[in-house]
């Protein structure tokens, strides 16, 4: 009867320890997966975007990450054509956060221009983040300079108030007497005597200071006395021709 027992206390410690067994394989296993998760949740190429954006009119190329474990990488953006990169245009350290880090490289995109963005995270991730970027079809525009400010148009009542310009100087008037002209040696100057004879009944005249219509008029007397003593003698001598006969 013993062995029985015995056998019996055997299975029951078998039966008890399945149950523990069970469940060490089930955390073993649920380690490694967590293990495997946050291995491939560390560090991921689908948690890199790039875009092409205008910034005041010049172009710029943003690569966001957005890795929550904050895992440093590399990120260098190349000019691609014709499947080869044509120039190196930056590079640069991210840690990406879970809002998501962005970084910016200057450069003047062309319309329709593809860039290869490449990031490198140590032991995590070594891969170009595809399709590869392309541009925008159209560039970005020029910021235009602000326009003159028009000079305002002065109104009449403005220009009324408006002070006078200052005179001109005159040039200054000498004091000097002019000089007079020299006088011609053909003509003699007024006031001065004649020493050419004056006609008889004149000389008084002239030598009172009389004026020269004074002797016209004694003249003209002189003239008419003659003429009437001529009368008188003509008239006398048809009155004795008359008493001859």
């Amino acid at each position: 009867m013993a062995v029985p027992s015995l056998l019996s206390r055997t299975a029951s410690r078998r039966a008890a320890l399945r149950p523990a067994r069970s469940l060490g394989v089930a955390a073993a296993s649920a380690a490694l997966a967590v293990g495997a998760a946050g291995t491939a949740l560390a560090c991921d190429i689908s948690e890199f975007s790039a875009a092409a954006k205008c910034d005041g009119g010049k172009g710029v190329i943003t690569v966001t990450d957005v890795d929550p474990s904050g895992v440093p990488a590399t990120v260098t953006v190349f000019l691609h054509n014709d499947g080869t990169d044509v120039k190196k245009v930056g590079e640069q350290v991210v840690k990406g956060s879970r809002e998501g880090t962005t970084i910016t490289f200057t450069e003047d995109w062309k319309p329709n221009a593809e860039y290869r963005v490449h990031v490198k995270a140590a032991g995590y991730v070594d891969e170009d983040i595809e399709p590869n970027l392309v541009t925008p079809a159209t560039a970005c525009a020029t910021e235009e300079p602000p326009a003159p400010t028009p000079t305002p148009t002065p109104t009449p009542s403005q220009t009324s108030s408006a002070p006078a310009p200052p005179a001109s100087p005159r040039p200054p008037v000498s004091s000097a007497p002019a000089s007079s002209a020299p006088a011609s040696p053909s003509t003699a100057p007024a006031g001065a005597v004649s020493n050419a004879p004056s006609p008889a009944g004149e000389s008084r005249l002239a030598e009172t200071g009389a004026g020269s219509d004074t002797g016209l008029i004694a003249g003209i007397a002189a003239s008419l006395v003659v003429i009437g003593g001529a009368a008188v003698f003509l008239g006398l001598r048809r009155r004795g021709a008359k008493n001859d006969r």
